[in-house]
């Protein structure tokens, strides 16, 4: 458990940047506009970036693709479960026209409307995190090639 302190902390973190992120649109007036979503995918991204940064610094020369791994992907999955779970609140409790807003057609159409827009919240923050970390760690995990010698 020790070794998942940082990216807990970096999830959490992550996650009241998204809930911050989220809740400034909603005092402009474009949170029921998907295209400023894709905002979110950057501010997992650096959440994840900067948690297998330092948990490389940390460990040093014990740092290994399987424990950067482990640290995006709690960082991230973390911070996806709390956003989940504050964007089912927010829907359901504070705002309960925003799922209507956000998309009018659907709503209407599909007999569990919130159930499907909460599992598509979670479902792309997961597989966000999934590509992010396996992304970065291309750069910060250790070469098994030989330096070639130049002659």
């Amino acid at each position: 458990m020790k070794n998942l302190t940082l990216p807990i902390r970096f999830g959490i973190v992550t996650s009241a940047v998204l809930i911050a992120y989220f809740l400034i649109l909603a005092l402009m007036g474009k949170h029921t506009n998907v295209f400023y979503s894709l905002f979110n995918g950057v501010i997992t991204g650096f959440g994840i970036y900067e948690t297998i940064k330092y948990t490389k610094i940390k460990q040093g020369k014990n740092f290994s693709y399987g424990k950067g791994f482990t640290a995006g992907i709690t960082t991230g999955f973390v911070a996806t479960l709390l956003f989940t779970i504050f964007f089912a609140f927010y829907a359901t409790e504070l705002d309960t026209t925003f799922l209507d807003e956000l998309s009018t057609a659907w709503s209407s159409d599909y007999k569990n409307f919130q159930g499907i827009v909460f599992f598509t919240v979670a479902i792309m923050g997961f597989a966000t995190t999934l590509v992010l970390t396996l992304s970065f760690m291309q750069l910060f995990k250790t070469s098994n090639n030989s330096k070639k010698i130049m002659g």
